[in-house]
Order: structure tokens, then C-alpha cells, then sequence
């Protein structure tokens, strides 16, 4: 089976976006708005014994009430002081969500079949989404870009993850995924 389609899925990004500059007003967000990012599908993949619905809604709940958060774990602190760092520069925030949102890759649909062993999807779905500390994880059909990574460069239109340009990183992340 050939892959057709890339998507990209920034749900997760759009709706802390909208978290980050309403607590930047000074205004709070509900409970269900952060129900509704606990279930939201970039943060629900990254759960595990260490990170789950309850560190998410503790760390934002935290900072819209702006309440001290202790964290139980090192993902959570890390989840937790990501969140606050986006709100020091909304500036830089936005640096690093033009480019996310204005990415395709359907450019990629040939590039990566002309790589693949095993045809097991037929759609493969790049989400990014606030995480903690990986720089991605692989589920099923679906590579997680923790949004946190994403750096823009400061001295041209360049964009990384981690050390890596971001669309080579991208690429040499779906090949390993279709080939796990």
C-alpha cells in the first residue's frame, strides 16, 4: 500500500495558542476548555506512566489561576515551564507558529514511498503538539512534534528541531515511521 496523503494536525498547538494569549490578557480559560486539551490527540498519544490527563490539567489549571504547580516528575516541571516560557514572548511564540502552519507536505508523498518496506498506511499524520521533554514520538500512522522544539532562526528564514532543519527532520521521521 502507497502512501496518499500527509496531514498535518496543529489542534493542539491552535488551542494552547489561544491558552497562552488569554492568560497573557489577564483573563482565565473554564476547566471544560482544558478538558477539551486533555483529550486533544497530540497530548492523549504522548501519555504514559509519568505524563497523563491529570499532569496536563494540573499544569494549566496552575497557570491560569496563577497558583503554584508542583510538578511529581520531571515531564510534568517540564510540561509545566514550557507553557510558562511561551507566555514570556508572545513574540517568539508566533515565530514559531507561522512557519508550523503554513506547512505541507504533500511534497513528500513520493519521496517517502520510493523509501518504504512494509505499505502498512495509507495516511500518515504529522501532529505537533506542547509536550515535555522528546523531541517526537512515533504512534501507529502519526509522528508528534513537541511544538516546544521548534526553533526559528534568528538570523535567517530557517527553522530546526532540535539541530536538525525542520523538513529534513520531518522527512528522515516518516521514513523511520513507515519502516518501524
Amino acid at each position: 500500500m502507497l502512501i496518499e496523503s500527509i496531514s498535518v494536525n496543529l489542534d493542539a498547538v491552535e488551542a494552547l495558542l489561544f491558552f497562552w494569549n488569554t492568560i497573557k490578557d489577564r483573563k482565565k480559560v473554564t476547566e471544560l476548555f482544558i478538558f477539551d486539551v486533555m483529550a486533544m490527540q497530540g497530548l492523549k498519544d504522548a501519555y504514559d506512566d509519568e505524563f497523563n490527563e491529570e499532569s496536563v490539567r494540573g499544569a494549566l489549571s496552575a497557570i491560569t489561576n496563577r497558583e503554584s504547580y508542583s510538578s511529581k516528575n520531571r515531564k510534568e516541571g517540564r510540561f509545566y515551564s514550557n507553557n510558562l516560557w511561551m507566555l514570556e514572548d508572545l513574540n517568539y511564540t508566533d515565530r514559531m507558529v507561522q512557519p508550523v502552519k503554513k506547512l505541507n507536505l504533500n511534497y513528500l508523498v513520493d519521496k517517502i514511498n520510493a523509501t518504504q518496506n512494509s505499505g502498512r498506511f495509507k495516511d500518515l499524520e504529522v501532529i505537533f503538539s506542547p509536550l515535555h521533554y522528546e523531541e517526537f514520538i512515533i504512534k501507529n500512522n502519526k509522528l508528534i512534534i513537541n511544538f516546544f522544539s521548534v526553533q526559528p532562526s534568528n538570523t535567517d528564514e530557517g527553522v530546526y528541531i532540535g539541530e536538525k532543519e525542520w523538513l529534513s527532520f520531518i522527512e528522515e521521521k516518516l521514513i523511520e515511521l513507515i519502516n518501524k
